[in-house]
C-alpha cells in the first residue's frame, strides 16, 4: 500500500486585519490630539492716566478686569478708559459693558482683540457673561435688530490684584 503524504506549504502572514486597524485608529488618534501652539505675547506698561475721551485714532490694547463689586476697562497703552462700572444685584453691569464696547467700536472698527482679566474666585457664568457683552451686541437698524460683533478673539487671564483698598 501507498501511503499518500500531504505537501505543506507555509502558511501565508495575513495582515488585513491588522491594515483595517490602522485604517480606523490613525483617523480617530488624529482627530483626538490636541496640538498645542506656542505664542509670544507683547506686553506694554499702561500709562498713568487716560480717559475714553483721550483715545485717538492710534493703537487700542484692550482690557477688562472683573474685580469682586465692579468691572475695570483699561487701555494697555493709554491707562483706564472709563470709571469702573459697580455691579448690579445680578452680578457684573452687562448692559453698561455692551454699550461701551459697542462705543469702543464705533471708533476703532478694526480691532477685534481685548483681553478678560479674572480673579480666583470669580464665578464661571459671571465670566461668560461679560465676555458674551464684549464679543457682540445687538442693535436696531430699522425694524429689525441686526447682531454686531464687537471683539471676538477674547483672551483670558487671572487679574493682577487690586490697587483700591476697601474700608480705609
Amino acid at each position: 500500500m501507498r501511503v499518500r503524504r500531504l505537501r505543506r506549504h507555509p502558511a501565508g502572514l495575513d495582515v488585513t486585519p491588522f491594515i483595517n486597524l490602522i485604517v480606523v485608529l490613525v483617523p480617530f488618534l488624529l482627530s483626538t490630539a490636541v496640538f498645542s501652539r506656542l505664542a509670544v505675547l507683547e506686553l506694554s506698561l499702561p500709562a498713568q492716566s487716560g480717559s475714553f475721551e483721550n483715545l485717538n485714532g492710534g493703537d487700542l490694547k484692550l482690557e477688562v478686569v472683573i474685580r469682586p463689586d465692579r468691572l475695570e476697562v483699561n487701555d494697555l497703552i493709554g491707562g483706564r478708559l472709563v470709571d469702573p462700572i459697580p455691579h448690579t444685584a445680578n452680578g457684573p453691569d452687562t448692559k453698561r459693558l455692551n454699550a461701551l464696547m459697542l462705543e469702543l467700536k464705533k471708533r476703532f472698527p478694526d480691532k477685534t482683540e481685548a483681553t478678560l482679566l479674572a480673579e480666583p474666585n470669580t464665578p464661571y457664568e459671571q465670566l461668560v457673561r461679560v465676555m458674551d457683552a464684549m464679543r457682540t451686541a445687538k442693535t436696531a437698524n430699522g425694524a429689525q435688530i441686526v447682531r454686531t460683533e464687537l471683539f471676538p478673539q477674547i483672551s483670558i487671564g487671572d487679574a493682577p490684584l487690586s490697587t483700591v483698598r476697601r474700608g480705609t
